[in-house]
């Protein structure tokens, strides 16, 4: 025999399930312009069916349904898509590092504008030219006095400007890896926060959706791999739970260093704890030497990111002891073209002899500063800046008015290769070219690879926009979608209204109609 009431029992599971519903529906909707809010769906289940199995089961037809229940309060999303994402992040991070910083060195640079080395070492050449021509003239002298000075200040802009860059993305790595260790800490946090929550067999969605906005924070800067696990004895934890976040640090092809870096750790026991990051810098040049992760440090940046990028642009000590990055590659190619350049056309001057002079020059017309970089020192010697006479343009005693022979020397330094140089040092084998087409193929290359982090850059830009609108479609609310359900869940809810009010209805007739006959 059927309970009389148990119909309204059915009613009143259908109206709170509805209600409940409602309610989700209406948080979607306040929460749809929330950063990082994924729409939530509530489960829904039949309760269990009447009557169950057992010896004093009333004999019925059949089993019948009792009514619904609300399993679980579940965020729609796909971790998949989560993943594409955080790849692409990732990209767009690292190339945005070196696209920014490779801009800010072609700024620098200034090729090719009246204002560059190119153009100012063209005058420089042509001053040399007229000297072979007018070798008595002052004026002459002045211009290749003054445009000689206009290389040194070039170059001196030059190294000033790329320390100081330099200097700005120092202390952009420093500000990351705070960065990146405040982000490692909140999610340690939340990790703690949502393992008091889930034993209980709670859905913390908001906790997840918190969590995973500052992991993709966290993927822009650095390369990682995220690893849900459920620890074994976590109570009575929900088959939708998505349990705590182990995050790993990987290497840029997406394997995983030997032994695994993990930022934050946790493992079947539970929480284990965090791999903060520390820069290190060596003493002597001032480059990166080393990046401390908990009680693990790297040497090869292996990984990718913005902070891998910044390094890789401001500088790096690498294992066999040599400099790596962008800046100090191009320090060095100016320094060591100076360092030649200023060598040669130094031992060209001094063999040769001054307006009027009997001895050969004891003058240098470049002067570099010992323990200094080349580019950083380089300027023309103040005596012949005072009294341009003292330019050693003639080739032999006298210095005889028409006499260019040393003038000409100096003027073809454009041409002659640096290979053909006869004052060479250590680093002269890396010069290839003359100091025009060295400095020529410089920017050349920079240029492409500037053209090459801008391009990687927008594709990555491009793809992450593709995979993210992928992701917003599965777990952005959409309010046309939201009305629905609302709709919906309302009609639902009026029905399991109406269907207590039959309920009462056919009660009034049990309690107060029946038995009334012949009264």
């Amino acid at each position: 025999m059927i309970s009389t009431f148990m119909g309204l029992e059915t009613a009143k599971r259908g109206l709170s399930t509805s209600q409940g519903a409602l309610y989700t529906t209406g948080n979607n909707v306040a929460n749809a312009n929330t950063l990082g809010y994924s729409r939530q769906r509530v489960n829904l289940i039949q309760t269990s069916g009447f009557p169950t199995v057992g010896l004093n089961s009333p004999r019925v037809a059949g089993q019948i349904g009792t009514g619904v229940a609300a399993e679980t309060v579940q965020r729609i999303r796909d971790s998949f898509l989560d993943a594409q994402y955080r790849t692409q992040s990732n990209k767009i991070g690292y190339y945005g590092a070196m696209s920014e910083s490779l801009t800010k060195m072609e700024g620098v640079m200034n090729e090719p504008k009246d204002s560059g080395l190119a153009a100012t070492m063209e005058k420089f050449w042509n001053s040399l030219q007229g000297l072979t021509a007018n070798t008595e003239n002052s004026g002459a002298r002045e211009v290749v006095a003054s445009t000689g000075v206009m290389v040194a200040d070039t170059l001196n802009y030059y190294y000033n400007s790329l320390t100081s860059v330099q200097t700005d993305i120092s202390n952009q790595i420093n500000v990351k890896a705070n960065e990146i260790n405040t982000l490692i800490s909140s999610i340690d946090q939340l990790n703690q926060q949502i393992s008091k929550v889930e034993p209980h067999g709670y859905i913390p969605n908001d906790l997840y959706d918190k969590r995973d906005v500052l992991v993709d924070n966290l993927s822009q800067l650095v390369s990682i791999k995220v690893n849900n696990v459920i620890p074994t004895d976590y109570g009575r934890a929900s088959d939708v739970a998505t349990g705590l976040y182990n995050i790993e640090l990987m290497q840029e092809d997406g394997s995983s260093f030997a032994p695994p870096i993990n930022l934050v750790s946790v493992n079947q026991t539970g929480m284990v704890g965090t791999s903060k990051v520390e820069v290190s810098h060596d003493k002597t040049t001032g480059m990166v030497d080393g990046l401390k992760f908990g009680s693990r440090t790297l040497t090869d940046y292996k990984f990718s990111g913005e902070l891998s990028g910044l390094i890789k642009s401001f500088g790096y000590k690498k294992a066999d002891g040599t400099i790596g990055g962008a800046y100090p590659d191009m320090l060095k190619k100016l320094d060591n073209m100076t360092t030649a350049f200023v060598n040669e056309f130094n031992a060209i001057h001094k063999q040769g002899y001054a307006l009027g002079d009997d001895n050969t020059s004891t003058l240098n017309f470049f002067e570099l500063e010992p323990g200094k970089s080349a580019a950083q020192s380089i300027k023309v010697n103040g005596e012949i800046v005072k009294n341009p006479t003292k330019i050693a343009a003639g080739g032999k005693s006298g210095g005889a008015s028409g006499d260019n022979e040393n003038a000409k020397l100096l003027a073809d330094l454009k041409k002659k290769a640096f290979s053909e140089y006869s004052t060479k040092d250590q680093n002269s084998d890396e010069l290839t070219g003359s100091f025009d087409t060295y400095y020529s193929g410089i920017i050349g290359k920079l240029g492409v690879d500037s053209q090459s982090a801008q391009k990687n850059l927008s594709n990555s830009v491009v793809l992450a926009a593709s995979v993210n609108q992928n992701r917003e479609s599965v777990s952005s609310v959409s309010l046309d979608e939201e009305m629905t359900d609302m709709i919906k869940f309302q009609q639902a809810y009026n029905a399991s209204a109406r269907m207590m009010t039959m309920m009462d209805e056919m009660l009034d007739k049990i309690i107060n109609g029946m038995g009334t006959v012949g009264r």
